[in-house]
């Protein structure tokens, strides 16, 4: 009931449409694209948001028809070039978030919100499963003045239907910079879907639950 009150909620507002995770070890000889299509007649925007594990979201978004791009990383803090360590230590005041470059005229900034709002839980203050701290907040760095109307619109809406049993604690924050993670945090489920358990276990029923949700706007579909 309250995914069907969330669906109403988006397309009325003018929408169209993780536990602790084991540690990973970099490998310097992998250098994986993270670049979905490519155009260079394309004019690109860029949406950055966190969604608490970026590893299980950034394969979400990779997905979608229109992105370009998807990098996984850190923003939001007041430390430079920092280390994914130094992020988990919850010190720095980054947060692990995505950053999405997508092309406008195939999909829109609208459309990449409702699947943000879908595919994680933005009700759980600095929490998304079992991974706790500021580094794991939702949150949506807007890039403009566009951005930031938009999110505190639908934020609002969405709080007033319902559409959640609890408030909305996502945090609307200016964009200033993001750091690209390490290599081996990039196009993570793709390259570890057959060995790592937790690929298995977590990130791909959160797969399973957005294809069906959004098979129309599937790369591929």
């Amino acid at each position: 009931m309250k995914k069907t009150i969330l669906a109403i909620v988006l397309a009325a507002t003018g929408l169209s449409f993780c536990v602790q995770r084991p540690s990973a070890s970099a490998n310097p000889l992998k250098q994986k694209a993270t670049t979905n299509m490519s155009d260079s007649t394309t004019t690109t925007a860029t949406a950055t948001f966190g969604t608490g594990c970026f590893w299980c979201t950034e394969a979400v978004f990779q997905q979608l028809k229109g992105v370009v791009k998807v990098t996984s990383g850190y923003s939001g803090g007041g430390v430079d070039k920092p280390t994914y360590k130094q992020v988990c230590s919850g010190t720095t005041g980054h947060a692990e978030c995505l950053n999405i470059e997508y092309d406008s005229s195939v999909i829109s900034f609208d459309e990449l919100l409702e699947v943000f709002w879908q595919t994680h839980d933005p009700t759980t203050l600095n929490r998304q499963g079992g991974d706790v701290g500021t580094q794991y907040r939702s949150v949506i760095f807007y890039h403009n003045d566009e951005q930031k109307q938009k999110a505190e619109k639908y934020k609002a809406e969405l709080d007033k239907s319902g559409a959640f049993n609890d408030p909305i604690v996502t945090t609307l924050e200016a964009f200033t910079r993001f750091y690209p993670a390490e290599d081996y945090h990039q196009n993570y489920y793709n390259d570890n879907k057959n060995t790592n358990p937790y690929c298995s276990m977590v990130i791909r029923p959160k797969l399973d639950k957005f294809e069906k949700v959004f098979k129309n706007k599937i790369k591929g579909h």
